[in-house]
């Protein structure tokens, strides 16, 4: 099949994530859904076999290739996910009132108790605290427990129907259980070994969780820590300092705090993460109704447009594009609604009044001097060289905008800057001195279509070249 010619750089600054699955993993699918807009991959691990993810990377980077375009590919690790035992019948109906036990023994259920095969909870719990069944679909109350025998008495607080292996959250406790279970220990071994971009951490509780990750990853691979967890947001700082990127994980937070707290954290995490400079996804039921509707809802479009206007650096699709009817259909409308936010001169005035970074270095004095030489002068765009990132991280953290062009002699960084905002990576040589990091500015500026002849680029390097953080230069250029 021939595709149309693939734009060169994006229309908007905000990036977009779409987990594939099996409705999308064709070489024709992924393709369609990266020239709709996509910027990075998802491969959820808590799905699907190695043999699937090995395939469905293999065409991602494929189609890399083919489009020119670094495309950043993220492996979602399932982490530590609590779930009941079976019961005798497949399922339950469960009503608010009766008493139900919960205990470690594997024989199947009943209407009366069940088995929960995870001791480390068992030793949390203590009497008034509430265990959430099925997404919060049922809830409990603990009337008695024994830490050490493991077993607990509840009281049924709110019931319906309750099938085998449903999910249990413990809201407030946080758990003596690492992030990462032997099963995420063997799909990090893959993913690393295929060489994605991100590894993302699920159920992050402490700092103590993406040190381990850390001391496992190296710099293989960034670090993105799922905040999904109370426990989580009484570290945010420590957490988001640990990291190099966070993700907003909406589905769990709003199954563990109370529904009307979670937009409230978004936006506080979202600030958090702005302010240390680390890029932040906002992530889940974005466009749900997607799944099966052609369209999304008013209050779907108005939750995408939201976190634009927060100031994330992306925004993710789940199920739309995984398994959904409608992938392609959910990516183009998602690309709209960003690029007309974007437009918005409220949106403007909003993102840069939001500004507060504080100027304790050189290289952040000269990346804001950067964004007020840009705006001033009207400039086609701010240029950064930079090996391993960095550079580009500091412009998008001051939110220009002036689309950021960033040249590296890494594709890896590349790929890595794919998930950051209004940054279009670009993989070129190194550069020798500063006439040939002004000449070649001007030649890629023009090759990416950012630039045309007469207009202006702000420039933005360090001296000595090639050494990570040691911005400290900044040169306008007319293009020839």
């Amino acid at each position: 099949m021939a595709f149309p010619t693939q734009p060169r750089h994006r229309n908007r600054k905000t990036k977009i994530l779409a987990t594939i699955g099996p409705a999308s993993s064709s070489h024709e699918r992924i393709y369609s859904l990266i020239q709709a807009g996509v910027d990075v991959i998802r491969l959820n691990f808590s799905h699907g076999t190695h043999d699937d993810h090995r395939g469905r990377y293999e065409t991602i980077r494929k189609i890399e290739k083919e489009m020119g375009r670094p495309i950043g590919v993220l492996a979602d690790l399932q982490g530590p996910k609590l779930r009941l035992g079976k019961f005798a019948e497949g399922a339950i109906d469960i009503a608010a009132g009766q008493t139900f036990r919960l205990d470690t023994d594997p024989a199947p259920g009943d209407d009366k108790r069940v088995c929960m095969p995870h001791p480390e909870i068992f030793e949390v719990l203590a009497p008034g605290q509430e265990l959430l069944l099925d997404d919060g679909k049922v809830r409990l109350s603990i009337t008695r427990c024994d830490n050490k025998m493991h077993w607990a008495e509840t009281k049924v607080i709110h019931g319906t129907r309750l099938s085998d292996r449903k999910g249990v959250n413990v809201p407030h406790a946080v758990l003596p259980i690492s992030a990462l279970t032997p099963k995420d220990r063997a799909d990090l071994d893959v993913a690393l070994a295929m060489g994605v971009d991100f590894i993302a951490l699920s159920f992050v509780q402490r700092p103590e969780d993406l040190q381990e990750a850390r001391s496992l990853i190296g710099n293989r691979a960034a670090l993105v820590a799922k905040i999904e967890k109370p426990s989580a947001i009484s570290c945010l700082e420590e957490l988001v300092q640990l990291s190099d990127c966070i993700m907003v994980a909406r589905g769990d937070l709003g199954v563990e705090m109370p529904l009307d707290e979670v937009p409230v954290l978004q936006k506080k995490i979202v600030a958090c993460s702005r302010k240390a400079g680390k890029p932040v996804i906002v992530a889940t039921q974005m466009l749900e109704s997607m799944i099966q509707a052609p369209a999304p809802t008013r209050a779907e479009v108005s939750d995408v447009a939201n976190a634009v206007y927060d100031g994330a650096d992306a925004v993710m699709l789940s199920a739309e594009t995984a398994s959904g009817s409608f992938p392609v259909e959910a990516v183009t409308i998602m690309d709209r609604v960003i690029e007309t936010v974007e437009d918005d001169e409220y949106y403007k005035d909003r993102l840069g009044s939001q500004i507060r970074i504080s100027e304790k270095n050189s290289a952040d004095a000269i990346t804001a001097a950067a964004r007020h030489v840009a705006d001033t002068l009207e400039a086609a765009a701010i240029v950064t060289f930079t090996v391993s990132g960095s550079t580009a991280l500091r412009a998008a953290r001051v939110r220009p905008m002036t689309p950021i062009l960033c040249v590296t002699p890494s594709l890896e960084t590349a790929r890595r800057m794919s998930l950051c905002y209004g940054v279009h990576a670009v993989v070129a040589e190194d550069i020798k001195d500063f006439q040939d990091m002004a000449d070649r500015a001007c030649q890629i500026a023009k090759q990416e279509q950012l630039a045309e002849p007469g207009q202006t680029l702000v420039i933005t390097a360090g001296a000595p070249f090639g050494v990570t953080g040691s911005t400290n230069s900044l040169r306008i250029v007319k293009v020839a």
